[in-house]
């Protein structure tokens, strides 16, 4: 069933979150995983015009009508995702500028602070909500933590210790339902 979401003053026509499949998170942009993004009667039939992907990883089918970005960055907390916020936020703006859309995963999150002022923790909140699962690995939520700062001068979500080690505090309650007492 379709809904309507508002996001940075802009109703936007959403569906229900997916976890499979593509979700929609702005106008003009998509997450999803592998198998989605080479499955060309979904990416066509969304009108996506650029694919970008991450990491390493998946491969992806190419089809000449379709932008393949590959950010050569391993789904590893060492990885240094955040050399590529800036330049894939931008990227995605500049398709969303042109009518195009974009499927993209980790990088969503940057994007959606740098162009629509959201903080780490209402783009993380509004992106879940637009696709139930969505996890970083520690390593990328370090570096988005450093970002939001670059960009607003202060953070709405830290990294904290739990019982499985250092997690961001926005995990803390599901940690707490896992651990038995």
């Amino acid at each position: 069933f379709p809904s309507r979401g508002y996001l940075q003053g802009h109703w936007l026509q959403i569906t229900l979150p997916s976890v499979s499949g593509l979700s929609q998170i702005t106008s003009s942009l998509y997450i999803s995983n592998g198998v989605a993004a080479n499955n060309k009667l979904m990416v066509s039939s969304n009108r996506i015009t650029t694919v970008i992907n991450v990491p390493v990883e998946v491969v992806n089918t190419l089809y000449e009508d379709i932008q393949y970005v590959q950010v050569p960055v391993a789904d590893a907390p060492i990885s240094r995702l955040c050399d590529f916020f800036d330049t894939t936020a931008d990227h995605i703006h500049s398709v969303a500028m042109k009518q195009g859309r974009t499927r993209s995963a980790a990088l969503c999150l940057a994007y959606l602070m740098k162009y629509h002022a959201m903080s780490l923790l209402d783009a993380h909140t509004w992106t879940k909500s637009c696709r139930p699962i969505i996890r970083p690995n520690n390593g990328f939520w370090e570096q988005l933590i450093h970002y939001e700062f670059q960009l607003f001068g202060k953070n709405s979500v830290h990294m904290v210790s739990s019982p499985l080690g250092v997690i961001p505090d926005i995990y803390q309650e599901g940690v707490r339902l896992m651990i038995p007492l």
